[in-house]
């Protein structure tokens, strides 16, 4: 970011470079505004999630979590974002609580009203919830990228895995596996 300048921006966007000083200060307020675009459509729209049982309801929350983390907009906005969040801490808090945290507290709300009908095990659901974003937030991040243990998985296989690993953990006690030691 810090190497491109206004004139290569304008040009990359079909735009003149005055055209851009129409809507954003300097570059650093262009920058701003777009990655906050990318971040605000990266958001769950938790109550699209409130259909049906809490167990599809978390599978559905799960899989569009992992859509719009995986899209090439998010994945653009968020590899940037890492490499100036030095340089722009409020972004990184952007992204920390308008995608991380809420679909974290999304996910807790799912699982407490799960434990509620028993299709999820009684946990501590903000921990359960803090557990399956940071799965699927670095499995996104590696699955964009390429790279990282799912290179020769395509998306859908990895969050096919991430679902069925993740309800393996929920699930209550007695429909678990049992233990790899047979105990």
């Amino acid at each position: 970011m810090s190497r491109a300048t206004l004139d290569e921006i304008a040009e990359r966007a079909g735009v003149s470079k005055g055209t851009i000083y129409l809507y954003f200060a300097n570059k650093e307020e262009l920058f701003r505004q777009t990655i906050r675009n990318a971040l605000t459509s990266a958001v769950v729209p938790v109550e699209r999630s409130q259909i049906g049982s809490t167990s599809k309801q978390l599978g559905d929350t799960i899989a569009t979590q992992w859509w719009l983390l995986t899209r090439e907009p998010t994945v653009t906005a968020i590899r940037l974002l890492t490499s100036e969040q030095w340089q722009y801490p409020d972004l990184a808090e952007l992204y920390s609580t308008d995608v991380i945290t809420r679909f974290s507290d999304g996910v807790a709300t799912i699982l407490e009203a799960g434990a509620r009908t028993g299709e999820f095990r009684s946990l501590d659901p903000r921990a359960a919830a803090r557990m399956l974003a940071a799965l699927v937030v670095q499995s996104a991040g590696w699955r964009a990228s390429g790279g990282g243990p799912f290179a020769d998985q395509g998306s859908e296989d990895v969050l096919r895995e991430l679902i069925e690993f993740y309800f393996q953990a929920v699930s209550p006690l007695d429909s678990a596996f049992p233990q790899a030691d047979g105990a």
